[in-house]
């Protein structure tokens, strides 16, 4: 790695100009006829963790003999050659030394590795067409094994250099990639940026850049001249790969070439002629032109199971029992990896013959495996037509919208549902919902202008004026909101003022995903009506919404300082959430917190009779984690009516990296219309609501559809009576969060391949109980999960397989109480967030293997206990619970 630094610092430090352009014409090396150069060559590969040492990777080196002469040379253009290539006494080896039981080459011959036809074919000889320099043909066998001739074509990558400086393209095993000469006396740099390769293998990653892949990569070749012609040549080739959430997940690759002359001694004469086509016919008729990218190699697994006996190994892990440990997610992972391999007979197979207690989680898999067989298989298997399917219905439209690479397969499968027969209500409304998710994923891509999101656009936009009933207004109004179309805008703004209290909400939420830039003066006119009430009453929910979007958006002065003043004129606990809202921003430094200080050098504004109202409600924020690879967050916004009822709880936990935010989880709850039940009045514009109480779910970007737990009066007494004091379930179910595939094409011709996948098993679940007997009232949500994430990096001829895993999971628990007593005024509120301790696990594992059997596996894990902790609240949140429970130990 030393000497890579170096070359980059002289580089940088040269004379040369590097924006010189790189000339077709420019000298190339050349060989003299008659000569025969003999060298010795290598090309090594070394996988490792990203902080590992050399003497510590896995890997192999395969060297040879080569022998290169002069074939022909054109009369007219000294710089256009044929040079014959050939390959003799070829090894392959450890990179490192091991002592015997380590050595899994140990007693194998090349031959026997290879096999004998194989060998043979790696040694039979090349031509390379040069012209100034560059390769213009390459000729080889056609039946050649795609791995023997695409180490020929690391080979032949050695001899393409120019002997003056400059940029420009070249075309090698790598593909289409820039590089960068440097020439100084008889030595020259050629730095290849590989991330301007273009190559045939594209592979896939997660939508989100939180849950996504990060990859450097660098390659340099130092090459000495001797008379006119390379004397050595030494390439260095590094990729490092590394989770964004988790950085210290990491594996690395390490490519080197060595060539080096050995002696130069009397050769065959070159051919004469003046075409290039009758020489290589001369040579050998059987010789064809083969490309310089390199050929895809498809590896079998060689005794690995089928998904059948896969799916037996694995199915008990998938019991409801299990399903919030650690093992069932890695069985998730390797799950899905097997599935992408399988027919759709195969999966349909799976799917008919397994239990009802495992389906669910199963569904979660066969979704998020997201190939064209296995959505096959899923849409065959469930049934829309008929109701009583309806918990795997739903647990794969939700698998659909976690998707972590959709294509229009896809939303063309949710269109053909939402097109035909839907047997609940509840599955018509998740299917638009989740198209809308869909959407926002195709577009990110650049697929905004696909024929099936071109039709998903029209159905959603024009949806809501199409109906005048509120569920399915709603309902066009969530896929909106997941969809975040630019010119859905005009429309979520004329919702947000026009709707009920429901859709007013969601509508405004919606506005508040959007990025600053779109949200208008237009809209914030809009917005300020909404929480001014200038045109109509609106509920205490949509006007706190309001706000929350106007302080979000690049507050005025003016706008701050009217909603400042408002404070004071302001139903009771609205007062109060408002000025915690104040509070918050100013303490978590948030972006309106400078215009808000501004504000509030005016003593009209900033007063002690409008920044000292009591009541219960509540805004705080906090961090959950900050260190160098993410930073998450949690906000608890709390607001209650007049009565001291609970009218909306909103937890939201976001996530930062790379530049980029997720929304991991957002759980909102919501009460309406309860007065009655302790005679209480309600507040201005809430009179006549009818009592209501639901949650509603955001996870990982995706709006899920709300959940309900009781409307109207009689279902909310009839609940009361059978409640058993269990939390209703919201999400519950296995996600597919970190998915990244790459194939990296290395200059020696050898090719890893690095999948990355993180699982999720996760149980989001939420509750409301309301006692009149002991007149208290507490809400919970409750989120478990565990989580894996695993990084394989290989590199497999076929032949020899060495690879490098690294991998952490880990399992914990996130419950968030507000329990309220209503025995006295002013009511009694307590509100607590709490993490469990929960372990936290990293292993790495280190392997090579052999056709024969032998092989070699070394494996290191480490845990540790992170401990628990409750998140801190604001200060009167710490003394009413003191007041709370007191109160219940007293009793």
């Amino acid at each position: 790695m030393m000497w890579l630094s170096l070359i980059f610092i002289c580089i940088f430090c040269t004379s040369f100009s590097a924006s010189a352009k790189v000339s077709d014409q420019t000298a190339g090396p050349r060989l003299n006829n008659g000569k025969l150069y003999k060298y010795s060559y290598s090309a090594e590969v070394l996988l490792d963790r990203a902080k590992g040492t050399v003497e510590e990777s896995t890997g192999y080196r395969i060297s040879t003999s080569v022998n290169v002469n002069l074939v022909w040379r054109n009369p007219s253009n000294k710089d256009e050659q044929l040079i014959k290539i050939l390959m003799s006494d070829v090894k392959i080896e450890n990179v490192n030394k091991r002592d015997n039981k380590r050595n899994i080459f140990l007693g194998s011959s090349t031959k026997s590795i290879l096999g004998k036809d194989n060998l043979a074919a790696l040694e039979k000889p090349l031509i390379l067409h040069l012209n100034f320099g560059k390769v213009k043909s390459l000729y080889s066998y056609q039946k050649e094994h795609a791995v023997f001739k695409n180490i020929k074509r690391g080979l032949v990558s050695l001899f393409q250099l120019q002997l003056s400086s400059g940029r420009g393209e070249e075309m090698d095993v790598s593909g289409k990639c820039k590089v960068n000469y440097q020439a100084r006396q008889n030595q020259v740099t050629r730095i290849k940026e590989l991330d301007s390769c273009k190559t045939a293998d594209t592979g896939f990653t997660s939508h989100s850049k939180v849950l996504g892949v990060s990859s450097k990569s660098t390659s340099a070749t130092v090459f000495t001249l001797e008379e006119g012609f390379i004397k050595s040549a030494h390439s260095e080739e590094n990729h490092l790969l590394s989770v964004n959430v988790r950085q210290a997940i990491a594996a690395k690759i390490i490519s080197k070439q060595k060539l080096q002359l050995v002696q130069i001694e009397a050769g065959p004469k070159e051919t004469a002629g003046k075409e290039v086509k009758s020489i290589i016919k001369t040579l050998d008729p059987k010789y064809v032109s083969i490309p310089l990218p390199a050929e895809t190699v498809k590896s079998e697994c060689k005794g690995c199971p089928t998904l059948w006996e896969h799916w037996q190994s694995a199915s008990k892990e998938f019991e409801p029992k299990s399903l919030s440990n650690a093992t069932a997610a890695r069985k998730f992972l390797s799950l899905i990896q097997t599935m992408r391999k399988a027919r759709k007979e195969e999966i349909l197979q799976v799917l008919r013959s397994s239990s009802s207690s495992v389906l669910p989680p199963l569904v979660d898999a066969v979704t998020s495996t997201q190939t064209s067989a296995s959505l096959e298989a899923i849409l065959e298997f469930l049934d829309f037509s008929k109701e009583e399917g309806f918990m795997l219905q739903e647990r794969f439209l939700y698998a659909c919208g976690f998707a972590s690479h959709p294509n229009e397969e896809m939303l063309k499968a949710l269109m053909g549902i939402q097109n035909g027969k839907i047997g609940s209500n509840d599955i018509k409304e998740s299917v638009v919902i989740i198209m809308g998710a869909l959407v926002r994923k195709l577009c990110q891509k650049g697929g905004c202008e696909l024929p099936a999101v071109l039709e998903t656009k029209k159905l959603i936009l024009e949806g809501p004026g199409s109906t005048e009933v509120e569920s399915e207004i709603k309902m066009y109004l969530l896929a909106l909101k997941n969809a975040l179309l630019p010119e859905a805008v005009p429309l979520l703004t004329k919702y947000s003022e026009s709707g009920s209290g429901p859709i007013s909400s969601i509508a405004i939420t919606a506005l508040q995903n959007y990025d600053v830039s779109l949200i208008t003066e237009e809209v914030k006119k809009t917005l300020n009506r909404i929480y001014h009430q200038n045109r109509r009453v609106h509920e205490k929910t949509v006007r706190t919404a309001a706000a929350d979007v106007i302080f979000s958006s690049n507050p005025t002065y003016m706008e701050v300082k009217n909603l400042l003043l408002s404070i004071g004129s302001l139903p009771h606990e609205m007062n109060k959430y408002m000025l915690s809202k104040v509070q918050d921003i100013l303490h978590f430094e948030m972006p309106a917190s400078k215009v808000v200080r501004q504000v509030m050098r005016d003593m009209i504004t900033h007063n002690y009779d409008r920044f000292s109202k009591v009541g219960s409600s509540s805004a705080f924020s906090g961090y959950i984690t900050r260190d160098p690879d993410t930073t998450s967050t949690y906000s608890l916004d709390i607001l209650y009516s007049g009565s001291g009822i609970l009218r909306r709880s909103n937890m939201d936990i976001m996530a930062f990296s790379k530049d980029t935010q997720l929304h991991a989880s957002q759980v909102v709850i919501e009460a309406q219309g309860l007065e009655s039940l302790i005679a209480a009045t309600a507040d201005e514009g809430e009179e006549d609501l009818e009592s209501f109480s639901g949650m509603s779910a955001v996870l990982f970007d995706v709006q899920l559809r709300p959940v309900t737990f009781f409307k109207g009066y009689s279902d909310l007494m009839s609940k009361m009576f059978t409640a058993t004091g269990e939390p209703m379930n919201v999400v519950k179910g296995l996600i597919l969060l970190v998915d990244h595939s790459q194939v990296i094409q290395l200059q020696s011709g050898l090719r890893a391949s690095a999948e990355f996948q993180g699982g999720l098993a996760i149980d989001i679940s939420g509750g409301m109980e309301f006692s009149l007997w002991y007149r208290e009232s507490k809400t919970s949500v409750n989120n478990k999960g565990a989580m894996v994430v695993t990084g394989n990096v290989t590199v497999d001829m076929d032949f020899v397989r060495a690879g490098v895993e690294v991998s952490f999971e880990t399992e914990a628990a996130l419950d968030f109480i507000t329990t309220v007593k209503f025995s006295e005024y002013p009511f009694l509120v307590c509100m607590q967030m709490e993490k469990a301790q929960f372990p936290f696990r990293q292993f790495l594992t280190k392997y090579e293997s052999l056709p024969s059997g032998k092989h070699y596996i070394s494996r290191k894990g480490r845990s540790e206990i992170v401990p628990g902790s409750e998140f801190p609240l604001h200060q009167e949140n710490s003394n009413m619970c003191k007041k709370v429970f007191s109160e219940e130990s007293g009793w």
